[in-house]
């Protein structure tokens, strides 16, 4: 039972000694008071629900649809981020002229061959690259030219698992970047997935490539260098060795490219490195990576000169890997 209070009609002085108390069942309050309080609430809530089904609907629905070739871990969760209008297409699988938008191409780097013969000439401007490593040689060759790519520093660590983004202590605002003419669409998609990306030019963009590209040739040869060893362990124990390699091969990238690095380059790749410590190190698809450092060794020796990567070169070969 609950106590309400009826007012009897009175002049203003015997108002409060007017009030009755009276013995009401909880359940009859509603009644009492008119549904129309808690329709409204009902209403409220419902209205609620409604709009945010809506504004979920609406980010969506700014995704613009894509190809995508390549069905695993990066190629899953790219398609999840979509609005179901999404063309997944598996590696060998030839790209439709019939389906307008961009082609995202999330294969493995010796896998770009083959997609690039099944795909029409006429869509390769459509093409979007995710793949780490240096590129450029590849585009030239195939003539190209400034075609769009993505620098994906998230992480899918199961297929079916949302990605993990990898933002860092020096970049907490996050490190994935896009280029080209469909890099806006990508980073919208890329932001309904809860990630972070940023759109950059072209200059801005080779920058942030070459520093990726460092970090991975840098990290996976010094672990190469002690088995078993994870990024962060090569982070955190092997922090010398490491750090000379960077600087060293920063030096060979500036002075091949003509550019220049940012401040801090060190510390913003070993903060990337804390933030996926779990990482195993390994020195793979050579010729896209460590490859490309190599390669500048080797004309060096064959203009006679200087090696602009002694140590890398070293390491390789202690390695066993050249």
């Amino acid at each position: 039972m609950a106590n309400l209070f009826t007012l009897s009609p009175a002049s203003t002085p015997s108002f409060f000694r007017k009030i009755t108390p009276v013995s009401v069942p909880i359940s009859k309050i509603p009644k009492l008071l008119g549904q129309s309080h808690f329709s409204s609430a009902r209403s409220t809530h419902s209205s609620s629900f409604a709009m945010a089904a809506a504004a979920t609907d609406t980010t969506k629905n700014r995704v613009v649809p894509a190809i995508i070739v390549g069905g695993g871990r990066v190629g899953r969760a790219l398609q999840d981020m979509g609005n179901g209008d999404d063309l997944l297409i598996k590696r060998g699988d030839s790209v439709p002229l019939d389906f307008d938008g961009p082609i995202l191409v999330c294969t493995r780097n010796d896998d770009l061959e083959g997609v690039l013969q099944l795909t029409p000439q006429s869509r390769w401007t459509d093409l979007v690259f995710f793949q780490n490593g240096m590129l450029e040689p590849w585009f030239h060759n195939k003539g190209l030219g400034e075609v769009d790519q993505v620098l994906a520093y998230f992480a899918v660590a199961k297929l079916g698992e949302a990605p993990i983004d990898g933002k860092t202590d020096t970049n907490p605002e996050g490190l994935t970047a896009a280029f080209g003419k469909w890099a806006s669409a990508i980073a919208e998609r890329l932001r309904v997935g809860g990630l972070a990306c940023k759109v950059l030019d072209k200059e801005a963009f080779q920058k942030q490539m070459l520093e990726k590209l460092i970090w991975i040739s840098a990290f996976m040869l010094v672990g190469a260098r002690h088995p078993g060893a994870t990024v962060g362990i090569v982070e955190k124990e092997y922090r010398s060795e490491v750090s000379d390699l960077i600087a060293e091969l920063a030096s060979a990238a500036a002075a091949e490219k003509g550019l220049a690095f940012e401040e801090g380059l060190e510390e913003r790749l070993c903060a990337y490195s804390r933030a996926v410590a779990h990482f195993p190190t390994a020195v793979k698809e050579f010729k896209w990576r460590n490859g490309w450092f190599y390669s500048l060794s080797e004309k060096a020796t064959s203009e006679s000169k200087p090696d602009p990567c002694p140590l890398h070169t070293a390491w390789l070969k202690e390695s066993k890997i050249v």
